[in-house]
C-alpha cells in the first residue's frame, strides 16, 4: 500500500497538510515527498512493492502533468511498451509510472483500460484542474472533502482529512472526477447481458480465470505471503499459489486460544499444500486492547467489519514485526459474488441478483475495507485474487439462476470448478462456510458481546442510542462501536451507509446479529 493525498485551495497551509499526510504514514514507511505546484499540493508516502529504485518514488511529473496513484497495475509492462512505441521513455520499473502517458494519449478513457485496484490523483497544471479516480471495486481507498472555500480534499483514508473538510465521503468506485463532477466510467456491478453458458463451460470458466487472478498478483519485487484461514475462498487463493510458485509458499492463520474453528482447517490445506505454515494466537486480553485500535484505523462502527477486523488486524501485526514479507493475498469477495449462508434465503435468482449487485457496489465500505486498514496499519500491500475484474464480470454476468443455492451446499459453482485438479481435500472444498468473526473462535464475539455490556446500563444504551439519528446503534456492542467512532471521526458517520446485515425483507433473515451462526441455516459451518 501507499498514502497519497491532494489538494486544491488555498485555506490550508502546506505545513498543515504534511501533518495530515502523515496520519498515514504506516501506509508508505519507505519514503515520503510533498509537491506544491502553481495550484496543487501533492503528497505520496511510499510502500516499495514494484520498482524498488529511488526513480520509482512519485508524484512523476511530466509536461505540466503530475500524478500520484496508490495502485497495483497488472500486464503494465506490455503497456509500458507500447507508449514506449510512441515515443515515451520511463526512468523506473514502477507500474504506475505508465499513467500520465496513457492519460496524454486517452485522456479520462484510460481509466477503464486499466486491469488494475488503484486510487490516484492527477493534476494538469496547463489546465488548473484536478482528476481523481479509483478502480471500479474500491479496492484501493480514497475519499474526499471540500475546505470551506470549495476547495477539493483528496487522501487515502478518511483519517487524513478529519480536521479539515466538514464533511468526508467515500470516493466513490468505478468512478473519475474532474470539472467539479463525479463520472461513472465503469459500474462493474451490473452486467451487460446474461450470460447462459453451460454448466460445464461456467465451471472451466470460473477456474481459468481464478487461476489467472492468482498468478498476476504473485508478481511482486518484495516477499509475498497468504492469509488462510482454513476456509474454501483463502484456502483456494493459496493452493492455486503453491501450484505456481517454485517454492513453498508462506501462510499464516490466526485464532483464539481456545476455540477457534479454523486454525486446525488451516493446517490441514497447509500440509496438504506444502506451505510453510504461521499459526498466531490471541487471548480474551489482546482482542479487548486491539478494539479502540481497531476501530481507529477502520474509520468504521459496523459490528460485522469490526469483529472479522480483530484477527486479521494482529495477524498482520504478526506479520509485519516477525517476516519480510510486504505482500499479502487474501480471499475476500468470494461471499459477494457466490452467496453468503443468508442469501440461501433468497426469494427469487432475481432478488439474489439485486443483493450480489448491492454488497459489490458498497464492498468498499465494508470487507474491502477491513482487508485494506488492516493490512496496510501494517505497512503490507493487500492483493484480492477474486476482485479480479475479468473474474468479477464474469461471474456477476451469470445467469442467477444457477447461482442460488439449489444444490444443498454454498459456493456450489466455485466447489465444482476446483473439484478436479487436485487443489483442496474433499472435506475442505465441500466444508460448510464459518463467519470470520466466528472461526477465529466463537469466544471472541461472545468476549466482544460481554465488554460492550459492562459499558452500559439498561438506561444508557436507551438514552446513547438516541443520540444518533443515522445508523442508529441496536445492540450495546453497536453503541459502543459507534462511540469509539464518534471519538474519531466526529459526525462523519455517513461514510457507511449502514450496518452490513442479512436482507431483513426475506424470511429468515429478520434477525437482530450481523453473525451467520444465528441463521436457521448455519449448522455445521460453526464445527
Amino acid at each position: 500500500m501507499c498514502s497519497i493525498m491532494g489538494y486544491t485551495g488555498t485555506d490550508i497551509s502546506l505545513p498543515r497538510f504534511v501533518e495530515c499526510l502523515k496520519r498515514t504514514a504506516s501506509r508508505g514507511p519507505d519514503d515520503c515527498r510533498v509537491i506544491k505546484t502553481s495550484g496543487c499540493i501533492l503528497g505520496f508516502q511510499r510502500l516499495s512493492i514494484m520498482g524498488l529504485t529511488p526513480e520509482g518514488m512519485q508524484p512523476f511529473s511530466m509536461d505540466g502533468l503530475y500524478v500520484v496513484c496508490n495502485g497495483e497495475l497488472y500486464g503494465f509492462e506490455e503497456t509500458r511498451d507500447e507508449l514506449k512505441q510512441k515515443g515515451y521513455t520511463f526512468a523506473s520499473d514502477s507500474d504506475c509510472e505508465i499513467i500520465l502517458p496513457l492519460y496524454k494519449e486517452y485522456g479520462t478513457d484510460m481509466f477503464a483500460m486499466l486491469d488494475a485496484e488503484f486510487a490516484c490523483i492527477i493534476y494538469d497544471e496547463t489546465a488548473g484542474e484536478i482528476i481523481a479516480a479509483r478502480d471500479p471495486i474500491g479496492i484501493r481507498p480514497l475519499y474526499y472533502g471540500f475546505d470551506r472555500n470549495g476547495g477539493i480534499l483528496l487522501a487515502s483514508e478518511a483519517k487524513n482529512l478529519v480536521g479539515l473538510a466538514e464533511t468526508i465521503l467515500p470516493f466513490p468506485p468505478g468512478h473519475y472526477y474532474k470539472n467539479g463532477e463525479f463520472v461513472c466510467y465503469c459500474d462493474i456491478s451490473k452486467p451487460e447481458e446474461i450470460n447462459r453458458d453451460d454448466l460445464e463451460t461456467v465451471f472451466g470458466q470460473i477456474h481459468d480465470k481464478l487461476v489467472r487472478g492468482v498468478e498476476k498478483r504473485l508478481v511482486s519485487d518484495s516477499k509475498v505471503g497468504f492469509l488462510l484461514s482454513g476456509g474454501l475462498d483463502s484456502s483456494l487463493v493459496c493452493s492455486i499459489a503453491s501450484k505456481k510458485s517454485c517454492a513453498p509458499i508462506r501462510t499464516f492463520a490466526i485464532g483464539m486460544s481456545e476455540d477457534a474453528i479454523d486454525l486446525k482447517y488451516a493446517r490441514q490445506v497447509a500440509d496438504f499444500i506444502g506451505s510453510d505454515h504461521t499459526e498466531v494466537y490471541m487471548t480474551s486480553g489482546d482482542v479487548i486492547s486491539a478494539l479502540e485500535d481497531v476501530i481507529h484505523l477502520l474509520g468504521t462502527y459496523d459490528i460485522t467489519t469490526i469483529r472479522a477486523s480483530i484477527g486479521m488486524y494482529l495477524v498482520c501485526k504478526a506479520i509485519h514485526e516477525q517476516t519480510d514479507v510486504r505482500v499479502i493475498l487474501t480471499g475476500e469477495i468470494s461471499d459477494e459474488l457466490f452467496g453468503y449462508k443468508y442469501t440461501d434465503f433468497a426469494p427469487s435468482a432475481s432478488a439474489f441478483q439485486e443483493e450480489a449487485q448491492k454488497r459489490i457496489r458498497e464492498l468498499h465500505m465494508y470487507d474491502v475495507l477491513r482487508a485494506d486498514r488492516c493490512i496496510s496499519v501494517n505497512s503490507l500491500e493487500a492483493r484480492v485474487p477474486f476482485g479480479d475484474l475479468d473474474f468479477v464480470r464474469y461471474v456477476m454476468s451469470l445467469d442467477p439462476e444457477i447461482k442460488l443455492n439449489r444444490y444443498g451446499k454454498g459456493k456450489y459453482l466455485l466447489r465444482k470448478a476446483f473439484e478436479e485438479g487436485g487443489y483442496l481435500p474433499d472435506e475442505i472444498l465441500w466444508r460448510e462456510k464459518a463467519a470470520f468473526s466466528d472461526a477465529v473462535g466463537h469466544s471472541m464475539v461472545d468476549y466482544l458481546k460481554e465488554y460492550a455490556d459492562e459499558q452500559y446500563t439498561d438506561e444508557e444504551f436507551g438514552k446513547g442510542c438516541l443520540k444518533y439519528s443515522h445508523a442508529r446503534p441496536f445492540t450495546k456492542e453497536s453503541l459502543l462501536y459507534r462511540d469509539i467512532f464518534e471519538k474519531y471521526y466526529p459526525g462523519q458517520s455517513e461514510m457507511i451507509v449502514d450496518f452490513w446485515m442479512p436482507n431483513k425483507e426475506w424470511d429468515g433473515c429478520n434477525v437482530n446479529d450481523p453473525s451467520a451462526r444465528v441463521l436457521s441455516n448455519y449448522g455445521a459451518s460453526g464445527i
